[in-house]
Parts: structure tokens; sequence; C-alpha cells
């Protein structure tokens, strides 16, 4: 795996830290989903009001098959735009009993993203909970530097240059497709994914 600080970085999400990561758009604030403290953690840098739960990127659906249950649609729309723009919140896969914020939440909202170097963190952590590097309410930071200058030394950052691009499209299949967030993919997109 290429980038700089990475054996600080695997070593931070081992021991239940937290790590900027790379993704398609900005920098993530990332940690192991399945240890409470280092989810916390990222509440507490970002200043995140506990009732937003935490997204999960994984490498691969089958990675998050253990996160999240996939039925037919979320299988067809995986095949079709991941990795890549597209988050879906699906109900959480039995045994993944994890805190993500979100008090009681029953579903998560996943994604692949298609950034090189997050997709081989990702193979070698597992999923992560991610959320932009940023205090809440500033500005999502796109740079190493821009994170180093939000969190000091606060965190180890993957360094994958600089990030760019649109933010995902955000849905939920539950009931039928419903667009959470406008974002890279459009909805016209999705429905004909679906139809096809």
């Amino acid at each position: 795996m290429g980038g700089s600080l990475t054996r600080e970085v695997l070593t931070a999400l081992a021991e239940g830290g937290v790590a900027a990561i790379p993704t398609d758009t900005v920098y993530g604030l990332a940690a192991r989903p399945d240890l409470a403290d280092a989810v916390e953690k990222i509440f507490v840098l970002k200043g995140r009001p506990p009732e937003k739960p935490l997204p999960v990127l994984g490498a691969s659906v089958d990675q998050l098959r253990g996160v999240v249950r996939f039925d037919d649609d979320a299988e067809r729309l995986a095949d079709s735009f991941w990795p890549g723009g597209l988050t879906i919140v699906l109900p959480r896969a039995d045994g993944f009993d994890f805190d993500l914020g979100g008090e009681g939440a029953d579903t998560v909202a996943v994604r692949i993203p298609r950034h090189s170097l997050a997709l081989a963190l990702l193979r070698e952590t597992g999923p992560l909970a991610v959320t932009s590097a940023n205090p809440s309410g500033e500005p999502p930071a796109a740079t190493p530097s821009a994170v180093r200058a939000y969190f000091d030394d606060e965190v180890p950052i993957l360094d994958g240059g600089a990030a760019a691009g649109e933010a995902s499209t955000t849905i939920s299949l539950a009931g039928g497709l419903k667009v959470l967030r406008a974002g890279e993919i459009s909805e016209v997109e999705l429905r004909q994914s679906l139809m096809s």
C-alpha cells in the first residue's frame, strides 16, 4: 500500500484510535466500528451530535455484508455504481450491534469509495466508520494540510494527495428508492439501473 504514514495509520486503527484517510471527495476521520471508544473519539474530535450516526466504508460488498443486509435492489445498485459516489442506507446485518451514533438506529449508511489508497487500506483493516475530517460546521478538509490545520497531531493522516469530486448521492431503499441527498449519481440513473 502506498502513501505516507501507512504503518502509523494501521497501528492507530488497530489500537482503537482515529486516523484521517482520503476518500473520493474529502478526507475522513476513520475508526473501527467494533471499538466503541474509537467511534466515540470521532464524535469528540468533530463535535458531532451523537444523534447523527456515522456511515461505514468497505472495500467490497462481501465486506459490507457483515454490516448491512443487501436485498436485490441494493445488489443491483452496488454492481452498477460501486466503487463510487453512491451511499446506500440499509438494515443492519444480524450481529452488527456496534454503536455508530443515532440511538437505536436499525440502519447503516454504507459505501465503497473509488479512491485507490482508501480501498487498499479498507482491504487491510476491514470496514471502517468514516465521516468528514472537519469540526462540525467547518468546511470539509480536502488535503492533508487542511486536516492538520483542524486536528494538529491528534490523528495520523494517510496521505493520498488532494481529494476532489462531487459528494456521493445518498439513498434509502426502505419502501422504495428515496434520495436523501443529491450528489454524483442522478435519481434517473439509479432508477434506470433498477429497471435493467
